[in-house]
């Protein structure tokens, strides 16, 4: 069976690729950035370092990338493939329905299955990327995409960390990832068979689970990373354990899992042992991760679907009230990195606009609605403690 990997950066390279790799199974990387295609051409292999684990680092050969620029090339290796891996950042997912649709109809022609596997941080990848391609596609393989081309999701819990300067001067494609190995997948929305891919876990009991990922360990990355940047930390593992953030982190743990519980029904005792392993994750030392790559891009993490706001209206939904949560992003409305343009328009919307201005414009809340009101008395608190000093 043959893959493809939309994407070539780190979680495509050190966790899709890695696993296929050591399955044995032949895949491909279709790339936007034409330096890293080439690179990757050139180099034809790239490095796994497992931390905390190095006799489990392994050296990926054999390895080839298409441009996203290349079409007709990029359509024929989609039309070719029995499953596909996209790994583009879920933002960038609608980018990729131009690609899938071309593909698919050149895979109609020649007949089998296909099944696409979304393998990002995002809400209902797949029903995006379904959604999009129904309404792309011709009408004569309309009933094709509907009966033969699986599109499900995939939870990544295996980090990929950024390389320092030196280790990427001896290889630029080296990735460094935990040492983490399974791959759990939606098998209700499969259609035949995912290649025999190690560590591959299929769930039958999907619902939730990947929400339940999201709101657990994006939300108590994201309240680590926006805490720890007010107290001048660096590294995440620091963060994560100084007992002043841990306290609202727990809390975080308490609000998330109470409403993940009732919406899903996961026994909530379940659901506070799996906040246990996300809050190991934060605090292993072995995972050399900055606050500074976590934190990025804070306009977009702010958002309203995403893993603070979005797990604070979920929190609030059913009935629990979210004060750590409010912590988190009162923390985020106030983070400041001059290197991040995100960071620095933010900044400069909170300083001539005003924080009301963030919470309607970024946020999409009310400044004067329950959640508005609640972040705004979370400042007026950071600003007590002095870990906010405008």
């Amino acid at each position: 069976m043959k893959c493809v990997i939309l994407g070539a950066g780190k979680i495509a390279r050190g966790f899709i690729g890695h696993l296929l790799y050591i399955s044995e199974i032949p895949f491909i990387f279709v790339e936007k950035s034409d330096a890293l295609a080439d690179l990757i051409n050139t180099r034809g292999e790239y490095t796994v370092n497992i931390l905390g684990n190095s006799e489990k680092n392994c050296v990926v050969k054999g390895v080839e990338a298409l441009s996203f620029q290349d079409e007709d090339k990029v359509v024929r290796a989609i039309a070719g493939a029995d499953a596909v891996f996209t790994a583009v950042g879920g933002k960038n997912l609608g980018t990729l329905i131009p690609y899938l649709t071309k593909g698919i109809e050149e895979k109609a022609k020649k007949g089998g299955t296909l099944n696409i596997v979304t393998c990002e941080n995002w809400k209902e990848p797949a029903a995006l990327l379904r959604k999009g391609i129904e309404e792309s596609i011709c009408q004569e393989t309309l009933s094709y995409v509907k009966e033969k081309v699986g599109i499900t999701e995939a939870v990544i819990m295996r980090s990929a960390i950024e390389s320092d300067p030196e280790l990427l001067k001896k290889d630029p494609l080296i990735v460094n990832v935990q040492d983490f190995w399974e791959l759990p997948v939606d098998a209700s929305r499969l259609v035949g068979k995912l290649p025999p891919i190690k560590g591959l876990k299929l769930i039958w009991e999907f619902t939730g689970f990947l929400e339940r990922k999201f709101y657990t360990y994006n939300a108590a990355n994201g309240t680590t990373s926006y805490l720890g940047a007010l107290l001048g930390y660096e590294k995440i593992a620091d963060a994560a354990h100084d007992e002043r953030i841990l306290k609202i982190l727990d809390g975080v743990y308490q609000e998330t899992a109470q409403a993940l519980s009732k919406k899903h029904h996961f026994p909530l005792e379940e659901q506070l042992a799996f906040t246990l392993t996300s809050k190991r994750k934060l605090q292993d030392y072995t995972i050399v991760d900055f606050i500074e790559r976590n934190a990025r891009d804070p306009l977009r993490k702010l958002g309203k679907d995403d893993r603070l706001v979005g797990s604070a209206r979920l929190v609030q939904e059913y009935g629990i009230r979210p004060d750590n949560l409010c912590i988190a992003i009162a923390a985020a409305i106030y983070y400041v990195s001059p290197g991040d343009e995100f960071a620095v328009e933010l900044e400069r919307m909170r300083k001539e606009e005003g924080v009301d201005a963030v919470l309607e414009k970024v946020c999409q809340l009310d400044p004067k609605g329950e959640l508005g009101m609640l972040i705004k008395e979370k400042i007026g608190l950071l600003k007590e403690w002095s870990w906010i000093h405008e």
